[in-house]
């Protein structure tokens, strides 16, 4: 039997999403067997597409179109200009891309970007973003945001909140649930014994807390209980020395203490190829690392070598070979 195909959600209808899938069959077609969750009539054309009814169908269906799964939304794409009327597609091509996750119809889900201002303006989309809703979806409490490339896997531990805001949310509960949600999702990228680098907070992690106390007085503290039973942390480490070449020798995956401070070096060293990985879900979920770029819709510039990577790595994660 074929294995189930990867589902596709369309994301935003007026940023790149629509080219996104229509580039990522071309330069796939049915070698990576996926669907494509939206509205026909939003896709380019650039590319045959093949209308199918049911997800298993789209394996058989890649070889002669990009597969798509329509849902109706009203009017027409317009690029670069969200349109309020669709918001509510946008969030039903992500339930039905869960509900196939779900139910087995699709190995893994990958999503293509949203913009979450357009969600909360047309629908009322209360949730921050696409991790926070697939963890509603998903019935779980916590997930956990992995950014990733051939160089490097990282995880931050505060997300989307002001600088200022760090030091207080960051407290001992978050980082142990972070660095044992990353522990055990490391499983599915074939290391079940990860070494994980941890970075401190502060310049120098403090230098001996003549620059912060935050790694003495907590970071420090979670690392030694959690390395007691067993986890290998390292840390906490000085940032700006934790991703040249020889350091990333040493560690499997790093996880750091605030957005800015994962997502920089991710960015830099992968920045066409990273992975948006969403950690602790009942499902495999990637996404492209990148937003829905309303500058370049519908100019024919999208690159597509996030969501190919995107797709590759959903497919390995749903085979347990990440």
């Amino acid at each position: 039997m074929s294995p189930a195909p990867i589902a596709l959600s369309c994301g935003e209808p007026s940023g790149i999403g629509p080219e996104l899938a229509e580039g990522a069959w071309e330069a796939l077609r049915d070698s990576l067997p996926f669907f494509w969750i939206g509205a026909p009539g939003h896709l380019p054309g650039r590319v045959p597409h093949v209308i199918v009814d049911h997800p298993g169908e789209a394996v058989a269906a890649s070889a002669r179109g990009l597969p798509v799964l329509a849902l109706d939304m009203p009017g027409p794409r317009v690029p670069g200009t969200p349109q309020p009327a669709q918001a509510a597609g946008v969030v039903a091509a992500i339930e039905r891309g869960v509900a196939a996750c779900q139910s087995g119809e699709a190995a893994a889900l990958c999503t293509l970007p949203i913009s979450k201002q357009a969600l909360a303006e047309g629908c009322g989309f209360a949730f921050p973003g696409h991790t926070e809703f697939l963890a509603h979806l998903g019935g779980v409490p916590e997930v956990v945001m992995m950014l990733a490339c051939d160089a490097l896997k990282v995880v931050p531990v505060t997300i989307h909140i002001a600088l200022s805001d760090v030091p207080a949310a960051l407290t001992p509960a978050l980082l142990e649930a972070r660095l044992r949600l990353t522990h055990d999702a490391m499983a599915g990228f074939g290391v079940p014994q990860p070494r994980i680098a941890v970075a401190g907070l502060n310049p120098h992690a403090g230098e001996g807390g003549r620059m912060g106390h935050e790694e003495m007085t907590l970071i420090t503290p979670v690392l030694d209980r959690l390395r007691a039973e067993g986890l290998d942390l390292r840390g906490p480490l000085p940032a700006d020395t934790m991703f040249h070449a020889a350091a990333r020798a040493r560690y499997d995956v790093a996880v750091c203490m605030y957005h800015d401070q994962a997502l920089i070096p991710v960015k830099t060293l992968g920045f066409d190829e990273g992975v948006n990985v969403t950690l602790g879900l009942p499902f495999v979920r990637t996404s492209p690392d990148h937003g829905t770029a309303f500058d370049i819709a519908g100019k024919g510039l999208a690159n597509v070598a996030s969501t190919l990577a995107a797709l590759r790595m959903a497919r390995d994660l749903s085979l347990g070979r990440g």
